[in-house]
């Protein structure tokens, strides 16, 4: 988010993010949010399963195919 602080709206914390902190406001990730665009490239081509092991592979946390939907549609 640009200009805007991003916080934290239940208890998991979004992917691409950490929590500050303040226990509230969350901290991008530029490494994991960068996985995630390239990840929608990768979409084109693979599963979403598939993509999810690469982009636990590339940043070290793990994502389910489901999360990684979720994370996808929330960017969109």
């Amino acid at each position: 988010m640009s200009l805007m602080q991003k916080t934290r709206k239940g208890n998991t914390v979004p992917f691409g993010y950490k929590l500050k902190e303040d226990n509230h406001s969350l901290e991008p990730i530029p490494e994991q949010l960068d996985a995630l665009e390239k990840a929608k490239e990768y979409l084109e081509n693979s599963s979403y399963r598939e993509v999810a092991q690469w982009v636990k592979a590339k940043t070290g946390r793990y994502i389910s195919h489901v999360g990684l939907i979720k994370a996808i549609n929330r960017r969109t």
